[in-house]
């Protein structure tokens, strides 16, 4: 039977016992998960229900065995997890959510579980990102895209570690932009612009007449800014707080031609000075994020969302406006509601010139076995044009 110890509070080193021997090591999550408290021996005889068991305990497997065994091990995991989370056949048909907000949360629930459970699968790094397991992937340059240079062994979770080539592979070939007729090359950690639909109304809303001069609040991968810049404008202001985002913007801007004609700025929302046209695609769902990464999604309190808002007049020239793009995901579910986005517009001394909608195009809006299917159905996106009040 694997030894099980319990590790030290040190949030960033994992201790474990092996072979009768104390064993520790630096400790990665990129999503802010501290080191499991027990941690067991696991190799290609563990048996996927055992290994289930003791990661729904909390209980971490470091994995010694054949790394693509570790792959299936994760698959089986991953089986079970989805099983458990549908609901019994029985005579009495399964509770109901009671509105969309107490589905949300059920949902973001039981995302949470799994990706903790999921989580308990590990593995060892060691000097220049080397997995020193069988059959294991050279990973050196999906791992240097996402964590940087090497600098000692680590412990990291195998579904990480999957998600870290997922990014590398989706950074090499991108997504395709038909505003740009070019790809964008989204960055580990950085947003993806799949959902095409609010890029377009960019590349299509009529610009304010002379504009010359415009900011892109939180440039992501510096896909709006690009449009912005395709478009004809002379110079763009991309902000962002992300060294990762800003990175990725700066590689996407230079591989488009557009980077003599796009600055990037380290803050948080507005750069200083005013522009004729202030652009700003907040995450749209106000939420607690479980995830670092998950902040491009879920924001709490929806603070980029009033910030924006909240300072938009000040950086606005005479006559300029604001392009707020934004989803109402949050109002079908019940997070928050359009009564409240318009006292937001009014208090902050802004007035809604015009607004241009368009739904969703991608597979969850038509996937009714999506939990969040009815308010994903209705949800509508919208470019809101604010100027001045």
């Amino acid at each position: 039977m694997p030894e099980q110890i319990t590790s030290s509070p040190t949030p960033s080193h994992i201790h474990w016992e092996e072979n009768g021997e104390p064993r520790s090591a630096r400790w990665r999550s990129e999503a802010g998960m501290p080191p499991p408290k027990r941690v067991v021996i696991a190799d290609d005889r563990t048996n996927a229900d055992v290994a289930y068991r003791l990661a729904c305990e909390g209980t971490a497997l470091l994995w010694r065995g054949d790394f693509q065994n570790a792959r299936q091990l994760l698959q089986a995991l991953a089986r079970r997890a989805d099983h458990k989370a549908k609901p019994a056949k029985k005579n009495k048909p399964a509770k109901i959510p009671a509105t969309p907000t107490e589905a949300f949360h059920l949902h973001r629930q039981a995302q949470s579980q799994r990706a903790r459970t999921l989580a308990m699968l590990l593995i060892p790094f060691e000097d220049g990102y080397t997995i020193p397991l069988r059959r294991a992937p050279d990973v050196k340059l999906a791992c240097n895209e996402a964590y940087g240079r090497y600098e000692e062994p680590f412990i990291a979770s195998l579904r990480e570690l999957l998600g870290l080539i997922g990014a590398h592979e989706w950074r090499r070939t991108g997504v395709e932009i038909p505003a740009l007729e070019a790809r964008i090359h989204p960055h580990y950690g950085v947003f993806s612009p799949v959902r095409g639909e609010y890029v377009q109304m960019v590349a299509d809303a009529p610009l304010p007449a002379g504009v010359n001069l415009a900011f892109d609040i939180g440039v992501g991968t510096g896909v709006l800014s690009a449009v912005l810049a395709k478009r004809g404008i002379a110079r763009v202001v991309g902000t962002d707080q992300d060294q990762r985002a800003l990175s990725c913007a700066r590689e996407n801007l230079a591989l488009l031609g557009f980077d003599n004609k796009v600055e990037l700025r380290v803050a948080d929302l507005f750069p200083e000075g005013r522009a004729p046209l202030v652009v700003c695609n907040p995450p749209w769902v106000p939420a607690r994020p479980s995830s670092p990464i998950e902040y491009a999604v879920y924001d709490p309190d929806s603070r980029m969302l009033r910030g924006f808002l909240a300072g938009l007049s000040e950086h606005l020239t005479p006559g300029g406006e604001g392009w707020l793009i934004l989803s109402d995901l949050a109002e079908h579910l019940g997070l928050r509601p359009r009564e409240q986005l318009l006292e937001w517009i009014a208090a902050a001394g802004l007035k809604v010139t015009g607004r241009q909608d368009v739904r969703p195009t991608h597979p969850r809006a038509s996937d009714d076995t999506d939990p969040l299917h009815t308010a994903r159905a209705a949800e509508v996106t919208s470019l809101w044009r604010l100027a001045a009040a």
